[in-house]
């Protein structure tokens, strides 16, 4: 009797980053061959042109292969078609969902997908126009593009109703590390709470700081049990009730305004503590007026934009410097804590909490 037996011979499969790196930026073979060609390959392989072009063709029918691997990275670690080392196949998954910010206005991608994440036809149609406006304005690739954004669709249509922490969904599901699952988490609590991110005003404003402010909302003001019935992604309703009473900082604004500016005047340039004495007023009603109106859904998601009209368009035009700014930020909060107001309220920990964050916020968003 005979058995037959089918069998299968391979090599592990040889990946190189930097043709990787470029097939992820949307280049073409022939683009990548002249890319490579001008950084010196030939010369440095001692390799002939055609010798490139066709290592280039062969990574680059391999990429096509393992793509739809890819999009679900647990599927790369339980195939047995392609040898491929730990080491690499992190690397094939952390390029291809790095949030790529080799292209300025490229970050401008990242933040559309807060505004266009649904999948009927209208939104899929106005997302299909911003591709072709971001790689024109910004001169990455059109494929480039929309796998990003591809990307960061994936991430957010899976993990968005996933209860439990967020970043640790991303880990676990894209076998992403922990900075770039971070970044990924970021995009997705914006999303879901529906923050106003792409206002002419705030354009200014690059992924990373929407990235630092999202990250100081999450750790302060959602909700901070854990468990099954708990999202990181939804804000602490009864915190957002609560700061509605911090309006009592109002009637005691003389009180508050003498500690600060005790505090402050031998510490400030003289031009910022003029500043103080002069608008205190304002930016007190605006830090204040910002919390109680936090409550209801459309100030919530206008927080980015509130932010800079009320707090830092005035501020700039009073030109403070960053590190006074940061000193008023301590003074106005620590001054508030020392007042009986707030201890008689039982509103201590709100304030603490409330400022941690618009103070991060503030910081981060206040460029000269």
């Amino acid at each position: 009797m005979y058995t037959e037996v089918d069998v299968f011979v391979s090599n592990y499969t040889l990946i190189d980053p930097e043709i990787y790196q470029l097939w992820i930026e949307g280049c073409s073979s022939s683009e990548a061959v002249s890319t490579l060609h001008q950084r010196g390959a030939a010369k440095q392989l001692g390799a002939s042109v055609e010798f490139i072009a066709s290592d280039v063709l062969d990574h680059y029918r391999t990429f096509a292969l393992l793509e739809r691997l890819l999009t679900v990275p647990s599927k790369l670690s339980e195939q047995m078609i392609f040898q491929i080392d730990e080491p690499t196949k992190q690397m094939l998954i952390e390029k291809k969902d790095n949030l790529l910010q080799k292209y300025k206005d490229y970050e401008q991608l990242c933040k559309e997908v807060f505004i266009y994440g649904d999948d009927d036809d209208e939104a899929i149609e106005e997302t299909e126009c911003k591709y072709y406006e971001v790689a024109e304005r910004s001169g990455a690739p059109l494929r480039c593009c929309r796998r990003q954004f591809d990307n960061l669709r994936r991430v957010f249509k899976t993990v968005e109703e996933m209860p439990g922490n967020v970043v640790a969904n991303i880990k676990s599901t894209f076998l992403l590390s922990e900075p770039l699952a971070k970044k990924y988490g970021a995009v997705v609590f914006i999303a879901c709470m529906r923050f106003e991110t792409a206002k002419r005003k705030l354009q200014y404003l690059s992924f990373n700081d929407f990235y630092h402010c999202a990250q100081a909302i999450m750790g302060s003001w959602t909700y901070c049990c854990t468990g099954p019935e708990y999202y990181d992604t939804e804000m602490d309703r009864e915190f957002l009730l609560e700061l509605r009473e911090l309006r009592i900082l109002l009637d005691k604004e003389k009180e508050h305004k003498h500690l600060i500016c005790m505090r402050l005047k031998p510490k400030l340039l003289e031009k910022s503590y003029q500043e103080l004495e002069l608008n205190f007023r304002l930016y007190t009603r605006a830090l204040v007026g910002l919390a109680c109106n936090l409550h209801r859904g459309r100030e919530l998601r206008s927080l980015f934009t509130d932010l800079l009209e009320r707090c830092v368009e005035p501020l700039r035009l009073g030109s403070w410097p960053k590190t006074d700014l940061a000193q008023f930020l301590c003074a106005y909060e620590q001054c508030a804590l020392q007042m009986d107001v707030l201890r008689e309220a039982d509103l201590k920990s709100v304030w603490e909490r409330y400022m941690r964050v618009i103070s991060q916020c503030l910081l981060t968003m206040y460029h000269l």
